[in-house]
């Protein structure tokens, strides 16, 4: 089956860094990491583990940073080559593994893809793990598959951008009949974003800052709006597109494309903080927004999120800030500002129901107290990838909030 994997090659990887600025020729066209090719199916590791066939797989913003050698590689020790991306995934079952019960061929299914303790067959869970933390799980090297930290970074179970991959049983969500597979799609992404409401939720009557209206930020006003949180939130959103799709999601107030001093000062006319011009080129804010979702992890993102929260209020981390560059610590120490980072998913309370949070996710959705499938605004054959990542890195040019790779079915 074709398949679009992440090649380790370190000629090709010295080639692509060294060209520096962002070229697709490179990246997707031959020279980079990436490359569509025939692979033969994986195996079911275990009999407690099934086949599933792939519907629909986002591409997600990790996804490039991968690609487009912008992730930081401090995680490359819990991945294994080559592996095949896409880990926003709806699919239908095609293979049992003889120990696999609850579920048939033929049924649509949603997957948590993290490869946690039970995934990997162990039955003396970490100490992360029985906490229900499967996302800080201490064995993402260890056990029945290879190491990856989740389906889409694992040589052994494949992954969405491919016809078919394998997934463990107990990482299966039933998707109900009345959901189509592109909100089913979204239930990941909107895990990641209820995982930071669940862990972070701000105080009714404050004021959050979402940086960002790409899909994550979005979901992160969705997922606040969903578990009641009563705070005023605004955002920022780099096109006019993102803005519409903002308000449309609950937020209060949408700052289109700012940031560094047109934000703050913006900020202050909304807060009452003030704004003050350093020496040699910084800005100081005295008070400002009681807490911030980074929903970009960029160099910019990170210094604009100290910068406008208040004395003692916290930055959450849910884009993946791998190494930023310029940033000015002073905030952290001088307000004493907290810094708390968004990983996946994991288990949490909801309307009196413990789950992980792609369950909550696929729950709220199915009772119909979110409506997100119009998120999904593009559609690619997976042999179309060039163009696919070519709309997803020109956003402002495509009008794209969440692209997939489309499966026959």
């Amino acid at each position: 089956m074709l398949a679009l994997q992440i090649v380790e090659s370190v000629p090709r990887y010295v080639l692509a860094k060294a060209i520096g600025r962002f070229r697709p020729e490179v990246y997707w066209n031959g020279w980079g990491l990436l490359q569509l090719r025939d692979v033969p199916e994986p195996p079911l590791p275990t009999a407690e583990w099934v086949r599933i066939g792939t519907r629909l797989s986002g591409i997600c913003g990790s996804d490039l940073g991968v690609i487009t050698l912008h992730a930081s590689p401090t995680t490359s020790p819990l991945v294994s080559f080559p592996f095949t991306l896409g880990h926003e995934l709806v699919g239908t079952i095609r293979e049992l593994g003889a120990a696999v019960e609850g579920f048939h061929v033929g049924q649509r299914v949603v997957v948590n893809p993290l490869l946690g303790c039970v995934a990997r067959g162990f039955r003396d869970l970490c100490s992360e793990c029985a906490r229900g933390l499967p996302n800080r799980c201490l064995r993402f090297r260890e056990g029945t598959v290879a190491p990856g930290i989740m389906i889409g970074f694992c040589r052994d179970t494949g992954g969405g951008w491919s016809p078919g991959f394998v997934a463990h049983r107990s990482q299966l969500v039933p998707v109900p009949e009345h959901l189509t597979d592109e909100e089913a799609v979204l239930a990941e992404p909107f895990g990641v974003a209820l995982h930071a409401a669940f862990q972070n939720r701000p105080a009714d009557g404050s004021t959050v800052l979402v940086l960002g209206a790409g899909i994550i930020g979005l979901l992160t006003v969705v997922a606040l709006r969903a578990i009641g949180c009563r705070a005023r939130i605004l955002v920022t959103a780099r096109y006019p597109f993102q803005a519409e799709a903002a308000s449309r999601l609950g937020a209060d107030v949408v700052l289109r494309g700012r940031s560094g001093p047109a934000l703050y000062r913006e900020l202050a006319r909304l807060t009452g903080a003030r704004v003050y011009r350093a020496r040699f080129g910084r800005w100081l804010v005295q008070a400002g927004v009681d807490q911030v979702f980074d929903c970009v992890g960029s160099s910019r993102s990170v210094q604009d999120a100290l910068a406008v929260t208040r004395a003692g209020g916290r930055v959450v981390m849910v884009g993946l800030a791998g190494d930023p560059h310029g940033v000015d610590w002073t905030p952290v120490w001088l307000r004493e500002v907290e810094i708390r980072g968004s990983m996946a998913y994991a288990d949490a309370v909801l309307d009196g129901i413990r789950a992980s949070s792609i369950h909550h996710a696929v729950r709220l959705m199915a009772e119909r107290r979110v409506e997100l499938g119009w998120l999904v605004t593009h559609r690619f054959a997976l042999t179309d990838y060039r163009a696919a990542l070519a709309t997803v890195t020109a956003k402002g040019n495509s009008g794209v909030i969440k692209a997939v790779f489309a499966f026959p079915s």
